[in-house]
């Protein structure tokens, strides 16, 4: 099989495995904070929320895969892209809010609207092509010189880039260092997910986040197995969204003199296995705006996360679910960014709405 077509099934497997189990970080922080339909059981937050809960069940698997096949030889994961031994911890930090406040503005991160997109939700084409026009704007166009200036803030050089080679070089074993960063982590996580009953009721949504968290790892092996180059290795990839949408959106404009990549192969596969699922399901329909504002928000949501993803390279996907597998300490303060910037936001949202309310009512 050739990395295109590899990449392609395993996009399409996302596609479906995220249709039918709803996955999505932001819909987790909602239930979490009762915005979303999640029943309290009690009068007091944390409310229940089974996407965050398969979420956390999807990097256990993920964690414990991706440290697996680095434990056997099959992929070293100090070479994936996210890996980086300098970086700007406040730019990556602040990159992260802004694809949270993004994301919850679009009411959806990059992964999740190809997955709505698919399903004839015509909200998500503008986020999805406002996304891909913010990430190539950050990458080489008029907002490169922002980025560039994030990036400079306070930049950190690190020894090790990942926390597996730091105690690698403490004389630590590769079977210690797996019990430590993968499976204590994991059964924490997993205990977490599972620990409420509101996953296990969901069959959907706990298989779904299986399949997800394997396809991490599955990523991994891909980009180091298939049509790797022994004497031009390419840094490692895995589930990623916001360069790949950037990538795909650039190659359907300016087709001519450039290669149709794995990347773009991807998304056309998550694309496809989405509209094939939501076809199946009978859950396909049109969807538009119900407002000029509604557009507003759909359009600077998908821009926010273009900028504000290249910046934190990656998304709620790329750094929350793939990156964390790598260890990477690059990787902390997007995923602290990408939380606390959706928390805020969904948290002003809330008050918000809860003073019109009060003033309505009054």
């Amino acid at each position: 099989m050739t990395l295109l077509w590899a990449s392609f099934v395993w996009g399409a497997a996302f596609g479906v495995a995220a249709r039918l189990g709803r996955f999505c970080l932001l819909r987790g922080l909602r239930q979490h904070l009762g915005l979303d339909g999640g029943e309290p059981p009690s009068s007091e937050p944390p409310y229940s929320a089974p996407a965050l809960q398969a979420f956390a069940l999807a990097l256990a698997v993920a964690l414990l895969a991706s440290q697996g096949l680095q434990l056997l030889g099959v992929v070293d994961l100090g070479q994936a892209l996210v890996v980086r031994t300098q970086f700007s911890f406040a730019g990556v930090l602040i990159g992260g809010a802004i694809f949270g406040l993004g994301m919850v503005l679009a009411n959806a991160c990059g992964a999740r609207s190809l997955v709505l997109l698919a399903g004839g939700n015509l909200r998500s084409l503008v986020t999805v092509v406002f996304l891909g026009l913010g990430a190539q704007a950050s990458s080489t166009g008029v907002l490169a010189p922002l980025r560039q200036w994030f990036q400079g803030l306070a930049p950190s050089v690190l020894q090790h880039a990942t926390l597996p080679q730091h105690l690698m070089a403490n004389q630590w074993s590769a079977l210690a260092v797996y019990a430590l960063t993968a499976i204590v982590p994991a059964a924490i996580l997993a205990a977490y997910a599972l620990y409420r009953p509101a996953l296990r009721r969901s069959p959907a949504q706990w298989l779904a986040a299986l399949v997800i968290g394997a396809l991490v790892a599955v990523g991994w092996w891909i980009s180091a197995s298939v049509g790797a180059d022994p004497f031009d290795p390419a840094r490692l990839t895995s589930l990623s969204f916001i360069a790949p949408i950037a990538e795909s959106l650039l190659y359907i404009q300016v087709a001519v003199g450039r290669d149709f990549g794995a990347a773009s192969a991807m998304v056309a596969g998550v694309v496809s296995g989405a509209c094939l699922t939501a076809l199946i399901t009978r859950t396909a329909r049109w969807e538009g705006f119900d407002s000029p504002a509604q557009l507003a928000r759909s359009a600077l949501g998908g821009w926010l996360m273009g900028f504000g993803g290249l910046l934190a390279a990656g998304c709620s996907i790329g750094q929350g679910l793939t990156g964390i597998t790598t260890l990477a300490w690059a990787t902390l303060p997007a995923v602290a960014g990408i939380v606390l910037g959706a928390w805020l936001a969904l948290r002003l949202g809330a008050i918000r709405a809860g003073s019109a309310r009060h003033l309505t009512a009054g």
